[in-house]
């Protein structure tokens, strides 16, 4: 503990972190230490045996990112008027932004709550604001915001705000109420809705690359450097020098690159599609107690943060220990991870086409078969009555236990769109002004294009006879369509015995 009630972290990625005391208070919470048990990667530390970090040293490293950004920016530009408050409560939010995530992170709140609870509109963000108020309340830490110069009333809504910000583009008067406009460039540092640039991704970038054994090329601490609020259109945005362009064409490619080999890794995937399906089993039948001793079950503990702040990744053990005769078919699906009986990957395609074409290719090909057999999911943006419709129209007599349907979107983090195209860059003679930089004046060998998508088909099937005559139906898309083979997810040589292999 420093003298001035601060402490030191001692960080495989950051070196020597020295925290407040009021984000030291923080962290000393059971709110906070939950996210000790829950992993950053979720199932893909059962591809990558490195991957066993956990949002709780995530979380510490993007507070202190948050902090050196703004203690730089605050040296470079004083007239800003960045105080010890915003650079305090920007960094609490830091702290704070993942204190939603669910047991296996994405896949609660991609995978099991959309299809446990299909009509509930939630997200980790959301549920991130909610612990955040429940972990200031609890713990009675008003007085300690009070002692360190903060204003509850308003720095607890700023926080909130900032953990999970709106599109400002999108939006024809300023949003927020926690700080005025002239600084809205401080809403762009924990999550940037603008161009994806905040020490969010950089910090995860660093983290999972380590864990994952993976080279970074990306230099956050560079780019803080060259870091500087400028006015853009009315609004004061955080810009970078333009020397520092290819920089982040390269912080956007590990991103890119990080999807592609590890979090949308199909192993992984596998595994976290029977995880999903064991929660979804075993959700009624697991009983969390919450405020006022109410009970919850998996889905609805979402709804008190009581019964929230004890749903970890141990959920996983709970139920493949449990005797619970009805949690069996649940603990069946966990026993296939360890027994390494995973859903088959029968294959994956790239597609050029447009996401019609690629229905119609798909419905061309499945033949009669049981729309019980599957699961869809072909896009967010597909309605859940059109993909059901779809379904009725053309996979006939088969079952949606059977199979995983999986489009795979890898990009930049904007979709199709080149995110550079939103960043603003300031030159060396005219530090005031920035504007766009062209792809052109940049490289000449950039990407012309910035997703990919590809299709896979999972079996869940465990019969050697079954899977063989899976592969036979789903190992080729004809030849305008090659099909990679998944391969066998049972034996040694497999992908999922070696995460080299793509």
């Amino acid at each position: 503990m420093a003298d001035n009630g601060s402490k030191v972290f001692n960080d495989p990625i950051h070196g020597n972190i020295e925290l407040h005391p009021i984000l030291v208070k923080i962290i000393d919470t059971p709110q906070f230490q939950r996210l000790r048990n829950l992993k950053q990667l979720g199932g893909t530390y059962y591809v990558y045996p490195g991957a066993s970090h956990n949002r709780f040293e995530h979380s510490i490293g993007v507070a202190h990112l948050a902090g050196e950004l703004l203690q730089t920016l605050k040296e470079k530009q004083p007239g800003l008027g960045i105080d010890k408050r915003d650079i305090l409560c920007v960094q609490i939010a830091g702290l704070c932004h993942d204190l939603g995530h669910g047991p296996f992170s994405h896949m609660f709140d991609q995978m099991f709550i959309p299809k446990a609870r299909p009509n509930h509109k939630w997200s980790h963000e959301k549920a991130s604001q909610d612990m955040f108020d429940h972990l200031v309340e609890k713990n009675h830490l008003i007085g300690d915001m009070k002692k360190h110069g903060l204003v509850p009333k308003e720095d607890r809504l700023f926080i909130k705000e900032l953990i999970d910000p709106p599109k400002v583009e999108k939006i024809a008067k300023w949003p927020h109420h926690g700080r005025p406009k002239e600084k809205a460039f401080l809403y762009e540092v924990v999550s940037n809705t603008r161009n994806k640039i905040d020490v969010d991704k950089w910090e995860y970038f660093a983290r999972d690359c380590h864990q994952l054994g993976m080279q970074n090329n990306f230099d956050c601490h560079r780019l803080i450097k060259f870091a500087r609020v400028c006015k853009v259109g009315g609004m004061m945005q955080i810009c970078y020098r333009d020397k520092e362009v290819f920089n982040l064409y390269n912080m956007f490619y590990t991103r890119f690159s990080l999807h592609k080999r590890a979090y949308q890794h199909k192993v992984s995937n596998s595994i976290e599609w029977m995880i999903g399906d064991a929660f979804l089993e075993a959700d009624k039948h697991i009983q969390i107690e919450g405020k006022d001793g109410k009970m919850f079950t998996l889905s609805t503990a979402i709804d008190d943060m009581v019964a929230y702040t004890k749903l970890t990744d141990a959920i996983f053990d709970h139920i493949l220990t449990s005797s619970c005769v009805e949690l069996q078919e649940a603990r069946k699906i966990l026993e296939r991870i360890m027994q390494r009986k995973l859903y088959e990957c029968l294959g994956e395609f790239s597609s050029e086409e447009s996401e019609d074409d690629m229905k119609n290719l798909w419905n061309a090909h499945v033949g009669e078969r049981n729309p019980d057999d599957y699961v869809v999911e072909f896009s967010s943006e597909e309605s859940e009555d059109d993909m059901k419709n779809l379904w009725n129209a053309h996979v006939g007599e088969r079952n949606p236990d059977d199979y995983v349907v999986e489009l795979v979107k890898y990009n930049y983090g904007m979709g199709k769109e080149d995110p550079i195209k939103h960043v603003r860059f300031y030159k060396k003679k005219t530090p005031h002004v920035a504007t766009p930089i062209d792809k052109a004046e940049v490289s000449l060998l950039l990407p012309e294009r910035f997703e990919e998508k590809k299709f896979r088909i999972y079996t869940k099937r465990t019969n050697d006879e079954d899977v063989e005559a899976d592969r036979r139906i789903f190992g080729t898309f004809g030849p305008a369509h090659p099909v990679q083979a998944g391969g066998s997810n049972h034996g040694t040589g497999s992908e999922a015995s070696d995460p080299r292999l793509e």
